[in-house]
C-alpha cells in the first residue's frame, strides 16, 4: 500500500475554485485507500490480494481505561450493525495473461475482482440502508456487504457525495438486521472516551474494536486532490486500513462519527479523523431521498496567493476573490474581483479554506453577511447562498 504523507497536502487554489464554482470535486483517496484499484491491478496484476480501504496510515498506540466494561457493552450493542463493504471493479483478462495469470485465448473478456474493502454501518434496518465513505465505493461496478451473521449480500448504491466523503447503500434482504443509534456530535467534548469499530485489513478481521478519546474537534483536512473535509473529529482510537466508513461510538453506544481519515506523517501517532455524525445526517438524508446532496455556494473563484503579499504589507488577511460569476449569489450581491473577504457573518476568515468551511456550515438559501476589503475600505453585503449538487 502506498502510504505517504501527501494524504494531507496543502490545498491548491484549484480545489477552492472547484468547490465554490460547483465544478466536479473528487476525493483522491483511492490511490492510498485502494492499492488494488483497476490501474494498480493492471500494473501489478496482484489479483489475489485485494486492498483495504483506508485514508492513510496510523502509528497509534491506543490507551484505554483499565476498566473496559463500557467498551465491551459498546461492542455488543453496536458490533452487529457494522458491516464489511467490498468494492468490485472490472479487469481485462489480457492483463492477467500478460502477468502469467492464466492462459491466453483469442477472446476479449473481463471479470470483476475485489479492488478494496472498507466498513459501514446499518442506520435503517427496516429499509436496509447502510452508511459508508464515498472513497470506499468510488468507481465500484459491484458492491457487496458482509453482515455480522455471516451473510454476504449485493448492495445497491443509493447515493454518494465526494465533497463530504459519504455514501449510502441498500440491501434488499432486511431480515434480522441491527441498526445503530445516532448521537449528537455537536455535544462532544475533548477527552471524551470513544470506540472505533470496523474491518481493518479486510473481512477476516471483521468488527475489530479499538478505543481512545476525542483529541480535538473542528479539524480541517486538506486532501491531496480537489477535496477538503471540514469540522472533523480527531481521535487517538486506532483507525487502520479497512476501518474507513465504520462508526466512531461514544460510551452510550451512540454513533458520533464516521471514520474517514488519518495522518500519515512519519513520527506521528494516534491521529485518526471522523466525520461528525450531526453534520453528516443532513447529507445522508439527501442521499436517501434524492441520490445526491446539495451544498451552499458563492459562485466565485478564490486564491491564497494574496496572503504572502498581505503579510509583507501588513494588510488584513482574508480570501482573495479573483473571479466572480456575475449571475451567481456573490456577484448579484455586489462582490467583485479583487475583493478580500475577511468575515462570514461575525466569524473571521483568513484564507480560502476557512471561507469555504464557514460557507459549508450553512444551508442552500441561507442569508449570510460577507465583510470584505475593497480599495482599502471595509464593506459588507448580504448574500443568499446558491447551491452545488454532488
Amino acid at each position: 500500500m502506498n502510504e505517504k504523507k501527501n494524504r494531507l497536502l496543502p490545498l491548491a487554489a484549484l480545489c477552492i475554485i472547484s468547490a465554490l464554482l460547483g465544478g466536479v470535486s473528487s476525493v483522491s483517496l483511492l490511490q492510498y485507500v485502494y492499492p488494488q484499484t483497476l490501474s494498480a491491478i493492471e500494473a501489478q496484476a496482484n489479483l489475489n490480494s485485494p486492498g483495504t480501504a483506508s485514508p492513510v496510515t496510523l502509528l497509534a498506540n491506543t490507551q484505554t481505561d483499565e476498566s473496559n466494561s463500557p467498551v465491551v457493552q459498546v461492542a455488543k450493542d453496536v458490533g452487529p450493525a457494522v458491516v464489511g463493504v467490498s468494492n468490485y471493479q472490472t479487469v481485462s483478462n489480457a492483463y492477467r495473461y500478460g502477468f502469467g495469470l492464466g492462459s491466453r485465448d483469442n477472446t476479449q473478456s473481463s471479470e470483476l475482482v475485489e479492488a478494496g474493502t472498507g466498513s459501514g454501518f446499518i442506520i435503517d434496518a427496516q429499509n436496509g440502508y447502510i452508511v459508508t465513505n464515498y472513497h470506499v465505493i468510488e468507481k465500484a461496478q459491484k458492491i457487496t456487504v458482509s453482515l455480522s451473521d455471516g451473510r454476504n449480500l449485493e448492495a445497491k448504491l443509493i447515493g454518494s457525495d465526494a465533497r463530504t466523503d459519504l455514501a449510502v447503500l441498500q440491501i434488499s434482504d432486511t431480515s434480522n438486521l441491527t441498526e445503530v443509534k445516532l448521537g449528537d456530535s455537536s455535544q462532544i467534548e475533548v477527552g471524551e472516551f470513544v470506540v472505533a469499530i470496523g474491518n481493518p485489513g479486510g473481512n477476516k478481521f471483521a468488527r475489530s474494536v479499538t478505543a481512545g478519546v476525542i483529541s480535538a474537534t473542528n479539524r480541517t483536512l486538506q486532501m491531496s486532490g480537489e477535496s477538503t473535509l471540514y469540522n472533523m473529529l480527531q481521535t487517538d482510537a486506532a483507525i487502520n486500513p479497512g476501518n474507513s466508513g465504520g462508526p466512531l461510538v461514544n460510551y452510550s453506544g451512540e454513533i458520533i462519527g464516521i471514520n474517514s481519515a488519518k495522518y500519515a506523517e512519519s513520527g506521528f501517532e494516534g491521529m485518526g479523523f471522523a466525520i461528525p455524525i450531526t453534520e453528516a445526517t443532513s447529507i445522508i438524508t439527501q442521499l436517501i431521498e434524492n441520490g445526491a446532496a446539495k451544498h451552499p455556494a458563492l459562485s466565485v473563484s478564490v486564491s491564497d496567493q494574496y496572503l504572502l503579499y498581505a503579510k509583507e504589507q501588513n494588510l488584513p488577511l482574508g480570501a482573495y476573490i479573483y473571479e466572480v460569476n456575475p449571475e451567481g449569489p456573490a456577484g448579484k450581491a455586489g462582490i467583485q474581483e479583487g475583493d478580500v473577504i475577511t468575515h462570514v457573518n461575525d466569524v473571521k476568515v483568513e484564507n480560502s479554506t476557512e471561507l469555504i468551511g464557514e460557507i459549508y456550515k450553512h444551508n442552500v438559501g441561507d442569508k449570510v453577511t460577507l465583510t470584505f476589503i475593497r480599495d482599502g475600505q471595509t464593506k459588507a453585503v448580504q448574500v443568499t447562498l446558491g447551491e452545488i449538487t454532488s
